[in-house]
């Protein structure tokens, strides 16, 4: 739009130039000398000193009898005696022609409006058409857009934390750099190659990574890109990408989020001759249809490979599908080093550390946590990021930033600390469960307070002692502030840990075969998405006695594991007493000050910077002023601390 309006501008002003330059044509160059009132012009003609005047409209030109010349200009549009007066005065009276514009500037005037018309009509076509791609006649263009190699410095190098798919694309890159190699002994490069993981793995980076090495043009486009408010866009836009990849090739195809537009046919309840459908068909052609497509590889990214048409995973579309799961602890110290090279760190930091520390976080989240710790420094006025920043930022992270506007009475305090001292002592005390690593009463996120428990090595599954630990420690802090205050004064702060007890506990029956009277069979009602080509109607799995079993069976589990966590907590009521004092005086506590509780020690060690003097001890005589409440505010959410590989929403792998 701004070339256009820039050549517009142009000829506007190249159009005044020539207006300017006719108009000049054909005017009268001798001027008179000077120029006389019209009063003395009429004097001097009964003086007889006028030898010839010249009329051309109002204006007067002069010759005096001595030669000397004036101009002078009527007053009025005619005055009839003054043509009488220049008779008797024997004055030479002569009039001036009507003046002619030249040729050019009568073809100039004559074909200006239609020029001008032609202008504008070109103007809105070439604005309609595209002009750069961006005009309403465009629509069935292809908005791929493509990249040449200077403007992708991503490398392998920059990708870390995924060494089996790194190597699975490798292999187009070498392919893409000598294809002999491969074809004298009779094999065929992937057509499509589809990388599914979930969010934040570094999808798209390995995409990039594939373009930056492979040296070849690069179309990139999102999935959405093919879905427009007219009918039949999608497969034009669809035919359109693939006709500038087949002049382009060997080339590389890029479609990001292709769940947009190939998800599986016939889904929903509008039938199945919509958009989307038009443009999947187009796309499942193109890709391995009448016409074949040599030299284009086409890589897609999803994280929701479910959903997909089966035609679009056959061989010979995407014949192989790379998964970009979640690092592994390796996989994650390579990933804090690569986001580290950018960042001035302290001689004490140590990836390792951080790595084991972040179980469940995927590139995006490290990459965050490593941004994180640079801005706690910045805020310090720091020159270097130490590993203090990195345990803030990953608490903040993991636990939610603190609340410090937030202020509570002793008895809210109190109240709380119980409550977070008891998921502590169970999540200890009951076999096969993580490690407690940290507990806060500081508010952080939507919870008054959390305990953290951190994984020793990255889980696949789940077993069965697991989870019924899992869900002791859920109830922990509900059973003590039941214990301290008695059943009438229990907060609501445990509604998250019931939830999340109660899901756990419902799969164990329903999924994952772990009930006795059930057996291993599926109960789970079918919960797909009708929009997600699910079927419209569901179907019973399961009679009223079965259903009724289901919820016997999910009592009694919850019920024999409730029983448990309350024994725990009455057997070491002492140690959940020293717990709760030790929270009251440093706020949070960590894994060796847990351990010092744990052994009943009479004195527990500070953490590390704590001055242990008057000053930063907290006031008891003098409660702090009360901050009032939502009534259903949370107090000590222990689960939402929960690492996202102990997620249970997340199914189990056999």
């Amino acid at each position: 739009m701004s070339d256009m309006a820039k050549n517009l501008i142009l000829w506007l002003v190249i159009a005044v130039v020539l207006m300017s330059v006719f108009q000049s044509f054909g005017t009268n160059s001798s001027k008179a000398s000077g120029q006389v009132d019209y009063t003395t012009f009429v004097r001097q003609i009964g003086q007889d000193q006028i030898k010839e005047v010249r009329f051309n409209d109002r204006e007067i030109t002069v010759t005096k009898r001595d030669n000397a010349s004036y101009v002078t200009y009527l007053p009025v549009a005619n005055d009839p005696k003054l043509l009488d007066d220049l008779i008797n005065a024997n004055v030479a009276v002569a009039g001036t022609p009507p003046e002619e514009p030249s040729l050019l500037a009568s073809i100039f005037i004559s074909w200006f409006p239609m020029l001008l018309l032609i202008g504008v009509w070109i103007f809105f076509m070439r604005q309609m058409q595209g002009g750069g791609g961006k005009g309403a006649m465009s629509f069935g263009k292809s908005k791929a857009r493509m990249m040449s190699e200077d403007q992708i410095k991503t490398t392998f190098a920059d990708v870390a934390g995924c060494d089996e798919a790194k190597e699975d694309v490798k292999e187009l890159v070498d392919y893409l750099r000598d294809p002999s190699r491969f074809q004298k002994l009779g094999g065929k490069i992937p057509t499509g190659v589809l990388m599914v993981g979930p969010p934040g793995t570094g999808k798209t980076l390995l995409a990039k990574a594939i373009a930056g090495e492979a040296k070849v043009p690069f179309f990139t486009i999102s999935g959405s890109d093919f879905v427009e408010m007219f009918v039949g866009v999608g497969a034009s836009r669809v035919r359109d990408m693939f006709e500038q990849a087949k002049k382009a090739a060997p080339c590389i195809i890029f479609i990001d989020e292709i769940d947009a537009v190939g998800r599986q046919r016939g889904a929903g309840v509008g039938g199945g001759h919509d958009e989307r459908e038009q443009t999947l068909n187009q796309m499942l052609v193109e890709m391995d249809g009448f016409e074949g497509n040599e030299g284009i590889i086409v890589i897609a990214a999803t994280n929701r490979p479910d959903v997909l048409d089966p035609a679009l995973l056959r061989p010979g579309r995407f014949d192989r599908q790379v998964v970009v799961g979640l690092p592994d602890v390796r996989g994650r110290e390579q990933i804090l080093k690569v986001h580290m090279r950018k960042v001035p760190l302290d001689g004490d930091v140590n990836p390792s550390l951080i790595a084991r520390g972040t179980p469940g976080f995927s590139g995006a989240d490290l990459a965050n946590l490593v941004n994180e710790a640079a801005l706690f420094a910045a805020r310090g006025n720091k020159r270097t990021v130490s590993m203090v920043e990195f345990e803030l930022a990953k608490d903040k992270i993991m636990m939610g930033a603190e609340r410090k506007s937030m202020v509570m009475s002793e008895e809210q305090k109190e109240s709380t600390a119980y409550h977070e001292a008891g998921h502590a002592i169970i999540g200890r005390l009951v076999p096969d469960h993580d490690p407690v690593y940290k507990v806060s009463i500081i508010p952080r996120g939507r919870a008054l307070g959390v305990t953290m428990y951190l994984p020793e090595q990255d889980r696949v599954s789940h077993s069965r002692e697991f989870l019924e630990s899992m869900i002791s420690s859920l109830y922990g802090g509900r059973l003590a502030e039941e214990l301290i205050y008695g059943v009438d004064k229990v907060s609501t702060g445990a509604s998250n840990d019931i939830e999340r007890a109660t899901d756990i506990a419902r799969k164990m029956v329903t999924q994952w075969g772990f009930s006795e009277k059930l057996g291993p069979l599926l109960y789970a009602e079918d919960e797909g998405e009708v929009f997600l080509g699910r079927s419209v109607t569901q179907s019973k799995h399961m009679s009223d006695d079965t259903a009724k079993l289901i919820d016997t069976e999910v009592r009694t589990l919850i019920d024999r594991n409730y029983q448990r966590a309350r024994q725990i907590l009455v057997d070491n009521m002492d140690i959940m007493h020293a717990m709760k004092d030790a929270l009251m005086k440093y706020e949070t506590i960590d894994a060796g000050q847990i351990d010092d509780l744990m052994e009943r020690k009479a004195e527990i060690r500070a953490p590390k910077g704590w001055v242990d003097d008057e000053d930063t001890m907290k006031p008891s005589g003098k409660e702090a002023p009360e901050t009032e409440l939502a009534p259903d505010e949370p107090i000590g959410d222990g689960i939402d601390a929960l690492t996202k590989e102990d997620d249970t929403d997340t199914k189990p792998q056999a």
